[in-house]
């Protein structure tokens, strides 16, 4: 069982990041396909292609 543990850790380090492109198609697929803008949301993070949300301001 370790082993299968092993080759999903090496296989998520092989991943390499999707193109722009790529990406841009996805997302329109995927909403395409979503029953409601929160599904929509959900899909989008699963597959790594979601919105980014900005880091909240620090206050100095």
């Amino acid at each position: 069982m370790a082993a299968a543990a092993d080759s999903k850790e090496t296989e998520i380090d092989d991943l390499e990041p999707v193109a722009d492109e790529t990406a841009d198609q996805a997302r329109l697929v995927v909403a395409s396909y979503a029953k409601d803008a929160e599904e929509c949301r959900m899909l989008l993070d699963m597959l790594g292609i979601g919105p980014e949300t900005p880091e909240p301001a620090v206050a100095e």
